[in-house]
């Protein structure tokens, strides 16, 4: 039986969306049609579905006469995405702590778990060790802002955790800078200080998390400008 075009383009989507997360496809590369077509085997229709997709979350940029393309990324949208980060997940976390319960508790101290067994055994040249652990990143932050009550808030803090996870596509050798800190000791901090329902510090904790992300970002994507240039 033949596949819906809703459905090949929900495929489209996914496969796309990982290659961009993932750094197949370069920040402000051009996404031309017919070659998406021989890549992925499917019609124009669910492409455009896909792309549609893919740029109401900010990944993909439409520019009238000229198609689709990777969104570009600069040091001003970092900055930017980070600070509002720290505005909506402080706002969530906040939420949370209100309105948690047990589930949410667990929900943090598994996620926690998880985190740190895959930090202890994250092996950088391996890109499938990467990618587990930015997922096992990305479930504790989520875990942590769970209990907000807010749809459209979780909403939000899902497209800002994919505008920021962009920036972590980095060669292993330009992590150091993001890895040097004791990330463990970082996210229990914030789970502690949560799971007390200590609200200011685990705001402060959160927000100061996310400033020395961006700090350490900024620093591996300048040292990638420099390398670039002095390629050149």
């Amino acid at each position: 039986m033949a596949k819906s075009s809703h459905s090949l383009a929900a495929q489209v989507y996914a496969r796309l969306r990982q290659e961009i997360m993932g750094g197949t496809f370069a920040p402000a590369e051009p996404l031309r049609l017919a070659q998406l077509k021989d890549r992925y085997g499917v019609g124009f229709s669910p492409l455009r579905e896909a792309l549609t997709r893919l740029t109401a979350e900010g990944l993909v940029a439409a520019e009238p006469m000229r198609g689709f393309c990777v969104a570009p990324l600069s040091l001003e949208d970092l900055r930017d995405t980070m600070d509002t980060r720290i505005f909506v997940e402080t706002a969530a976390l906040k939420r949370s702590i209100l309105h948690g319960d047990d589930a949410w508790e667990a929900r943090i101290v598994a996620t926690l778990h998880a985190f740190k067994l895959q930090l202890a055994r994250r092996d950088e040249s391996d890109p499938e060790s990467r990618e587990t652990l930015e997922n096992r990143h990305r479930d504790f932050h989520f875990a942590l802002v769970s209990a907000s009550g807010s749809a459209r808030m979780q909403a939000i803090i899902e497209n800002l955790y994919l505008g920021s996870a962009r920036y972590r596509v980095l060669r292993p050798g330009d992590r150091s800078a993001y890895l040097a800190r004791n990330l463990e000791e970082e996210h229990t901090a914030i789970a502690e200080a949560s799971l007390a329902r200590d609200t200011d510090q685990a705001c402060a904790l959160l927000a100061e998390h996310y400033r020395r992300t961006a700090e350490s970002l900024e620093l591996a994507h300048r040292r990638q400008l420099g390398a670039a240039t002095a390629a050149q």
